[in-house]
């Protein structure tokens, strides 16, 4: 079996439990998902199977799109509702207005310091198994987009605020740092009690549906939705299968080639050879 299935994720499982149940419904180990999601979150999680899990990675690097609630007057160790508190100040104090004008501080291009028990490998390790491993982890800032932040509701709760928001950002952008990094801008603290992911671009949890061999999208109908497309015929498909170039595509970056059938066939790339510019296969895919 090979293409990509469209889950929606239930809380309390991590993203390798999904991976591994995925593993026996479709009955090969050649399962991966794009964009690890904790276990406290909901929402898209793509798997590829077979051929598509090559191709995950540029399912990784789209737009994503976060329904979330951040809590104002409480931090956690996780920055999140699953960790450790380590203080509360009261948020009754905080208008409505401040918030409405602090929240716009993380919209744009914007370096964020991700939580220490994020999934970021540091020297081959996760960092939230360092943490448990009793290890001091302070991970940098990276820079991320942040494209909106929709606040949907305020709502005062004894003495913390609730925000609910919609959050549209960049593959990397944690959405717990925005709500401890808010907590801290409005000097409260802050951390997420909720989190759904909406929106895995192009793949919408309106697509999403159980875990079942049925529901696969094929390799070619997933990746055509990702990248530029191009029909090769038969004397390409051939070239393309002993690993020699073809046509130029004519793009600056890899392009899906499918055959007259509509199989995915290769990603192919164009790149200058002896004097010419050719399309080269970068990734073939192996029927089995």
């Amino acid at each position: 079996m090979h293409g990509f299935a469209l889950i929606d994720k239930a809380a309390g499982m991590t993203s390798h439990d999904v991976v591994a149940k995925a593993r026996k419904v479709f009955g090969t180990k050649r399962v991966g998902h794009a964009g690890t999601l904790d276990p406290m979150a909901t929402g898209v999680l793509v798997l590829g199977v077979g051929t598509a899990t090559k191709l995950l990675q540029y399912v990784t690097d789209g737009t994503k799109k976060y329904e979330a609630t951040i809590r104002l007057g409480q931090s956690t160790h996780t920055d999140d509702r699953e960790g450790e508190v380590t203080s509360t100040t009261s948020a009754a104090g905080i208008s409505e207005l401040q918030i409405r004008e602090g929240v716009p501080s993380f919209i744009g291009n914007i370096m964020q310091k991700p939580s220490s028990v994020s999934a970021i490998k540091i020297d081959g390790k996760r960092a939230h198994q360092r943490v448990r491993d009793g290890e001091v982890v302070d991970i940098p800032a990276r820079e991320v987009k942040v494209s909106d932040i929709e606040i949907l509701t305020i709502t005062p709760i004894e003495d913390f605020i609730d925000i609910q928001v919609v959050v549209t950002c960049s593959a990397g952008t944690y959405i717990r740092a925005i709500a401890r990094d808010l907590g801290e801008l409005l000097k409260v603290g802050g951390h997420l009690t909720a989190l759904r992911r909406t929106l895995v671009s192009p793949f919408d949890i309106s697509e999403c549906s159980e875990l079942s061999s049925d529901g696969l999208i094929s390799v070619a109908s997933g990746i055509s939705r990702i990248l530029p497309v191009r029909t090769i015929d038969l004397s390409e498909a051939n070239e393309i299968s002993f690993g020699r170039a073809i046509i130029a595509s004519n793009k600056s970056g890899p392009v899906a080639a499918l055959n007259q059938s509509g199989e995915f066939v290769a990603l192919v790339l164009d790149k200058e050879i002896a004097g010419k510019i050719v399309a080269t296969p970068t990734l073939v895919s192996v029927k089995e």
